[in-house]
């Protein structure tokens, strides 16, 4: 009995690391947070990865692609 409250315990305290992950992205902590108690792995790697953040401009997004094409153009002219 000692292992499953246990476990429970240890589930519910995953489960807090993608949820608060996707409320610092603009999403919702409770939402994610119950998706997260029995999937916390595949939810982390969702929120990580797949989310967009709601909290960028699209100026924010803009200056991203910016600075990623400079970096690619710098690496071209590294190569040649």
């Amino acid at each position: 009995m000692f292992y499953i409250i246990l476990g429970v315990i240890v589930c519910v305290a995953l489960a807090f690391w993608p949820a608060t992950v996707a409320s610092h992205k603009g999403h919702s902590f409770f939402g994610y947070f119950l998706l997260s108690i029995p999937f916390w792995w595949i939810t982390l790697f969702i929120v990580y990865f797949g989310l967009r953040d709601k909290n960028q401009t699209s100026r924010d997004r803009a200056d991203d692609k910016a600075a990623e094409k400079a970096l690619d153009r710098d690496e071209a002219k590294g190569k040649s």
